[in-house]
């Protein structure tokens, strides 16, 4: 009988035994509680800096990508050292309500649907190293053709490098830990800025991505600041369960 091919058998459990498995995923729930917690404290932010980094950027490529997919255009994306971003895009006119409250809602929404593809793809180390190696590179990509300010011409390439390293240079278990580490900073970052989420305003940028979708979808901010928290807990519990089960 064929032997089996060994690039599309459970990529941590090839190479870890069951325990280490558990362990990982036990680290990987520690890490995803502590990040948000630690979002929410002054000072946290520097703490957890390039993780921050990392969530802004997710944010603010979930505007202008799905800004895109409807047709817009995507014109620059823009951090800050102080962890702050903002994605400039326009919209045809002709998208009615629907279009701008997609857009509002793809900048919290966008990053725990990909972080879940991230986590799923740890299943396999064929899937785990070239979900790697896409994220590093369109990290690289997403500099060259939207960042557009000093410090994320700075932070985003060298984010984008050191996560190709790691697909690269490191074991098949240190890069299924690693997507799925990526992935859970991925979902957890609708919580980057938890209180923004249940706010009207966004200080001097106008109205926050709730206010937004109350604009264009008449339910209350906070309706749908809640409904977005809940649902990325959801998107992360069930990928995690997938990816363990």
């Amino acid at each position: 009988m064929p032997a089996p091919n060994q690039d599309f058998e459970p990529l941590l459990s090839q190479e870890a035994p069951p325990e280490f498995e558990q362990m990982g995923l036990n680290w990987l729930i520690i890490a995803a509680i502590a990040t948000v917690l630690l979002w929410q404290i002054p000072g946290g932010d520097y703490i957890l800096y390039p993780f921050s980094i990392l969530a802004t950027w997710f944010h603010e490529m979930g505007h202008g990508l799905m800004a895109m997919l409807l047709g817009g255009k995507f014109y620059q994306l823009q951090i800050f050292s102080n962890g702050s971003g903002v994605a400039t895009y326009a919209l045809r006119s002709n998208l009615g309500a629907i279009g701008p409250a997609m857009v509002a809602a793809a900048g919290p929404m966008g990053p725990p649907i990909a972080g879940a593809a991230l986590i799923l793809a740890s299943r396999s180390f064929t899937t785990a190293s070239l979900s790697l190696k896409i994220l590093g590179g369109f990290l690289l990509f997403s500099t060259l053709v939207w960042v557009r300010s000093w410090f994320g011409l700075l932070a985003v390439p060298l984010l984008g490098l050191i996560i190709l390293a790691i697909a690269f240079k490191s074991s098949r278990w240190v890069q299924g830990f690693a997507i799925q580490f990526l992935g859970v900073q991925a979902c957890v970052s609708t919580y980057h800025q938890l209180n923004y989420l249940f706010s009207y305003s966004a200080g001097p940028l106008g109205l926050s991505d709730t206010a937004q979708m109350q604009k264009y979808l008449l339910l209350p901010y906070w309706f749908w600041g809640g409904l977005m928290a809940v649902a990325s807990l959801v998107i992360l519990v069930q990928s995690l369960r997938l990816a363990y089960r």
